[in-house]
């Protein structure tokens, strides 16, 4: 009866747990989020749907075909589906995201591809399997639980690899009240090992049988029960803390953004200061011409600037002095005069009036006009 009972609830528990956690999967790896994190609720999702199966499939051998929950066949189907769900845990490990140093198990997992880690875990086993059945199948002196032997080593180092990384997962999200929940945990999986292993005739010498068969479906009930449930708090962790990271990231991107807008806007502005400054250059040129062009110049002043103009790019202005026929005094003067109503001023002053002589044509003030 308690045997029906545990494998119904497991049954039907693990099987919607299943389909739910893998639904979840494949929401999350359409959504993009990062692969080996998806993985591991790949991975936690097929160990409970394999308990799940077990359980079903259990149940109607036992309840359907009346077959004995102590049929060998039934024991090695249970010792294949403990192994297979420790195979499925193992691989989840390596996704249980923690700041701190892996233990030796997820660091033996990851010097494998998971091809390579599922071979050597089936070959290894698959012959030590072989051994035990062969030794036992048809020998009724061995007990049913001699079987058991395979799995509980792994079982154990699975529960202890689990409560370490689970552990330190919680203490890296601030969950540190999460340490007795897998405590817990790692109790009853060791309760539930030691239900399998230890012979029902010993037991019985200490306590009565249905308390003792009561114990074992209570156990193997409440830490799958218990598994689940932290499985969906530290997913529900990750998939908070994701959420969290994206937001994060996403505040990165606006703040780069935002650095790199206002570096641009830093340089439209030092060039339109540049623009402005050039426009005023022009604006002071132009009003300078303007002013230029209202100036009154002397038909003398503009003989000088002719002469200047056509002389003064490769002659001193005692040379054109005396091509004009005037003291050099006389024609300085003249210059010192024009300059000052230009306001030219400066080393460059003889080159700005050359210009100013050749842009207003001065040349057709002089003689030299008629001679060329």
């Amino acid at each position: 009866m308690y045997n029906t009972i545990e494998y119904t609830v497991t049954a039907i528990v693990c099987l919607i747990s299943a389909v739910v956690i893998q639904r979840i999967f494949t929401k999350e790896r359409r959504r993009g989020a990062d692969a080996r994190a998806i993985h591991g609720i790949k991975w936690f999702g097929l160990a409970i749907f394999v308990w799940g199966l077990g359980a079903l499939i259990n149940l109607i051998m036992v309840v359907g075909l009346q077959w004995s929950s102590t049929n060998k066949v039934l024991i090695y189907f249970g010792v294949l589906v403990s192994l297979a769900n420790s195979l499925f845990i193992i691989l989840s490990l390596p996704s249980i995201e923690h700041q701190q140093k892996p233990g030796i198990v997820v660091r033996l997992v990851q010097r494998f591809s998971v091809k390579e880690f599922v071979a050597v875990f089936c070959g290894v086993l698959g012959m030590i399997a072989f051994v035990f059945i062969a030794s036992s199948y048809g020998n009724p002196m061995i007990s049913n639980n001699f079987i058991w032997l395979i799995d509980i080593p792994i079982s154990i180092l699975v529960a202890i690899s689990l409560l370490y990384e689970l552990n330190k997962a919680f203490v890296s999200r601030q969950m540190r009240f999460m340490y007795l929940p897998t405590f817990m945990l790692f109790v009853l999986i060791v309760i539930a090992v030691s239900h399998r292993i230890i012979p029902q005739d010993r037991v019985l010498q200490f306590m009565d049988q249905e308390f003792w068969s009561v114990l074992g479906s209570i156990t193997a009930i409440s830490f799958k029960f218990l598994f689940i449930l932290l499985f969906s708090i530290l997913l529900y962790s990750w998939k908070f803390l994701s959420e969290k990271e994206q937001q994060q990231s996403l505040a990165q991107k606006l703040e780069i953004k935002k650095a790199k807008l206002k570096k641009e806007n830093e340089q439209l502005r030092l060039a339109n200061e540049s623009h402005l400054d050039t426009i005023k250059t022009l604006k002071n040129n132009l009003e300078t011409l303007r002013a230029t062009s209202k100036i009154e110049l002397s038909d003398r002043q503009k003989e000088v600037l002719g002469y200047l103009a056509y002389y003064g790019s490769h002659k001193s202005y005692t040379e054109i002095a005396q091509e004009m026929h005037i003291s050099t005094d006389g024609f300085q003067t003249h210059i010192h005069q024009i300059k000052k109503m230009l306001n030219i001023s400066g080393a460059g002053g003889k080159e700005q009036l050359i210009a100013f002589a050749k842009a207003n044509s001065f040349l057709k003030y002089t003689s030299l006009n008629d001679t060329t």
